[in-house]
């Protein structure tokens, strides 16, 4: 099993919100994988300090992979066998982040473009990651018209990988329109290793209809655990108990390793999801991103009504 704790449903490595926090609090409420922000293995190389950051595991995290992104064979196998990356069991390769910046380094989903290229990074890294477990991120395809995630699954499991999974966008939608879950069902009927199914399930229904329509292994979800860790609870039909005020503070606590000015920024973010549909949100978040302090922010939170 690629997960733990008897579940099939795994939280997205995304970057600016897959931190120890969030990862911690959805694992607690049911998430058997979580993945961390995306490391830039060229970052690993040139012992880039803010990726140590990225690094960092929690007391309580128990089945976390890394994301490792990159367009080199050898700097991607350096990085899975680095000292670095000793502490995680699972390694997932990013081939299908639609960024800019990423793409136009010809990293990420612009690796789609050429399967050949995948089939030779992910060859590289299963040949160096021992008792780890190698797992890929595609997307539907990169130019829409000519969704090839079926192509890539098959050189991706050819290549050695034990999972890949796919989110059913093309490049070009970003995150815009509704995954296809079509060319996941493709994906899924063309290899013979475990598919884990990513795009638009934020709740049980849309989980079932992810997994009935798909036949997936594995369910991911990114965005819609973002503010409601509880969601892997409720996906799973258990009960759960969610208390706004306690998980953010929570939160800020994980990240007491990183600098309050970074712990800031990160919880900016994070409390407009959490605030979400909440009465009078729009005022404290105008509030939450006016203030410097970790104490501000713990004030404006603990004056939230019940």
């Amino acid at each position: 099993m690629i997960t733990n704790n008897g579940t099939d449903l795994i939280f997205a490595p995304v970057a600016g919100y897959s931190d120890v926090g969030l990862r911690t609090l959805c694992a607690r409420y049911g998430a058997g994988l979580c993945y961390t922000e995306m490391v830039s293995a060229k970052g690993l190389h040139y012992r880039n300090e803010n990726t140590k950051d990225l690094l960092y595991l929690g007391a309580e995290e128990k089945n976390t992979g890394v994301q490792l992104f990159g367009s080199e064979p050898e700097i991607i196998a350096e990085a899975i066998a680095s000292k670095e990356l000793e502490k995680f069991g699972i390694v997932d390769l990013n081939m299908g982040c639609p960024v800019p910046k990423i793409v136009n380094n010809g990293e990420g989903s612009a690796l789609m473009k050429s399967p050949d290229k995948i089939y030779s990074i992910v060859k590289a890294a299963a040949e160096v990651k021992k008792n780890k477990l190698l797992t890929v991120k595609i997307r539907a395809g990169y130019f829409n018209g000519y969704e090839n995630a079926d192509e890539c699954a098959a050189a991706i499991e050819s290549a050695g990988a034990d999972m890949v999974t796919v989110h059913g966008r093309t490049r070009e939608m970003f995150y815009s329109g509704k995954a296809d879950l079509g060319i996941i069902a493709k994906v899924k009927n063309a290899v013979r290793i475990p598919v884990c199914g990513n795009g638009d399930v934020t709740d049980r229904e849309s989980y079932l209809r992810m997994k009935e329509t798909t036949g997936v292994d594995y369910v991911m979800i990114a965005r819609g655990a973002f503010g409601r860790p509880y969601v892997f609870s409720e996906v799973q039909g258990k009960e759960y108990d969610f208390n706004i005020k306690k998980a953010i503070n929570e939160h800020i606590d994980l990240l007491s390793f990183l600098p309050e000015r970074t712990v800031v920024n990160c919880m900016k973010k994070h409390i407009a999801f959490y605030l979400k549909g909440l009465l009078g949100q729009k005022k404290v978040k105008e509030k939450v991103f006016s203030t410097q302090k970790i104490e501000e922010l713990r004030t404006l939170i603990d004056g939230l009504a019940e």
